[in-house]
């Protein structure tokens, strides 16, 4: 063991100085001058191979699951059948080919000025065993296609786990190649944090047309593993000019989320625990100041948590709450206002953002002291508060988020504009590893790799050796 967290850690190390090779120093941290490859971001021509329609009439397609519960026994299935509504049923089993269980879903569909869906079916499939693997089938006849998904090991503090996270994706070839290198690199579960398929950035029925595609394209991933959804601005789809106004509602027929498990009355905000992991999802596109549904929710949900059973406490939102990008800079700061107190009175771990095509790590740093008297207008140092993640750079047709405020602020520790993705790994109640994968490196190389103490099990420690040293 002890030998094992030796080379752990000599392998860090050596990571550290290859990145240092290439870096400059900022102010406090540290800016990449990282040369990324001029790839074009345009998007996915919807005759290519992966967004192909899979064969078979009225064959399931945009297959994905999302967790169906609070504890992780159960999953949500969702596809789209395009010619008509057919068979809403899962079957399922442990054993491949032989499926002894089944469950029954529903189906609807809606419009999009005169775009019309296919019939998206959502089936809940619960009372699962942990750590075990499924095998699924849905469709009829010669038309049907199978599918599996491992489920989660128990709520445990020592549970290891590995998250993907993944934010503003799109469908470009850079999409793909974020796509592809997150799935070589042994993450369990994906974090989505927002901006999901662009379609807003298309016209009329197109719109409807770029979100099927996007479907199929992340089906490679999504039909075999949980993706966590968060909401995005490019998920509103205000288009009064075509009479749709009604915000997320391509978002929202198309993707479940298990809000009624948290006891949220919305399903852009919500909750799930999976492993030793308390994972808490904000909408920073519907209203969160004090009283407000999200508000009320979030206050009461923080009270949930059980760090003796899930010491890691993830946060996912869209808008970064601090962010030194010119894009989008201080748009986090309403939200900043009103639940920075509660991230640091809670001792949240990470809070991760997408939005700015980029990708950024605070130091963990509070600005609680401030308000429009105090004068306190710089973040500090605190112990307690979270470490702040923007992980907006999964490869969509807007481009990269390239200038960086100069000089870098002190809260920043590193920052890049490349495509790419992160994954956490939670090794045991105390120890975790963060790591960004640059696009261009490959799966094996780490452009940015920390590793983190937990904030709850890091101050109890500290008390209790208080306690020790006063006897």
């Amino acid at each position: 063991m002890a030998v094992g967290l030796w080379f752990t850690l000599f392998e860090l190390l050596l990571k550290l100085f290859l990145i240092l090779a290439f870096v400059k120093k900022g102010s406090a941290g540290i800016t990449s001058t990282f040369t990324r490859t001029k790839w074009q971001s345009f998007d996915i021509p919807l005759d290519h191979k992966v967004l192909a329609i899979p064969n078979g009439y009225n064959a399931p397609q945009q297959v994905h699951i999302t967790q169906g519960d609070y504890d992780g026994k159960a999953v949500m299935i969702s596809w789209v059948t395009a010619d008509k509504p057919g068979s809403s049923r899962v079957q399922y089993g442990t054993s491949e080919k032989k499926y002894d269980f089944k469950a029954d879903g529903t189906v609807a569909n809606y419009t999009f000025y005169n775009y019309k869906s296919g019939y998206i079916h959502h089936c809940l499939v619960d009372g699962l065993e942990y750590e075990t693997k499924y095998y699924y089938k849905i469709g009829e006849g010669h038309s049907s296609r199978e599918f599996w998904f491992q489920t989660p090991p128990k709520i445990d503090p020592d549970s290891p786990f590995t998250f993907g996270i993944i934010g503003d994706l799109g469908q470009t070839y850079n999409s793909l190649s974020t796509l592809e290198h997150y799935m070589q690199s042994g993450g369990q579960t994906v974090l989505f944090l927002g901006d999901l398929s662009y379609a807003d950035r298309y016209q009329y029925n197109d719109v409807g047309i770029r979100w099927d595609s996007w479907g199929r394209f992340i089906e490679r991933s999504a039909a075999y593993q949980p993706w966590i959804w968060s909401a995005g601005n490019h998920e509103i789809e205000y288009m009064p000019d075509v009479g749709e106004v009604l915000p997320f509602k391509s978002f929202l027929h198309r993707f479940s989320t298990p809000h009624l498990a948290s006891r949220s009355n919305n399903p852009l905000w919500y909750a799930i625990r999976q492993a030793s992991a308390h994972i808490i999802v904000l909408s920073s596109y519907s209203p969160h100041v004090k009283y407000t549904p999200q508000w009320l929710w979030l206050r009461d949900e923080l009270k949930r948590v059980d760090r003796k059973k899930t010491p890691w406490l993830i946060i996912l939102m869209h808008v970064p709450i601090y962010n030194s990008n010119q894009a989008h800079f201080m748009e986090g700061e309403s939200m900043r206002a009103v639940f920075e107190r509660w991230f640091v009175r809670h001792r949240v771990d990470f809070i991760f953002a997408g939005h700015v095509h980029a990708y950024e790590r605070s130091y963990r740093i509070s600005n609680i002291r401030y308000n429009v008297s105090s004068g306190y207008r710089y973040p500090v140092p605190n112990k307690s508060a979270p470490v702040y993640v923007t992980v907006g750079d999964g490869g969509n047709q807007e481009g990269l988020a390239g200038r960086f405020r100069d000089p870098q602020p002190e809260y920043s520790a590193f920052r890049e504009a490349s495509y790419g993705h992160s994954t956490l790994e939670l090794k045991n109640r105390t120890h975790a590893f963060l790591n960004w994968h640059r696009n261009e490196d490959g799966q094996k190389v780490h452009a940015d790799s920390v590793i983190f103490l937990n904030r709850h099990w890091a101050s109890n420690l500290r008390r209790r050796r208080l306690k020790k040293d006063d006897f």
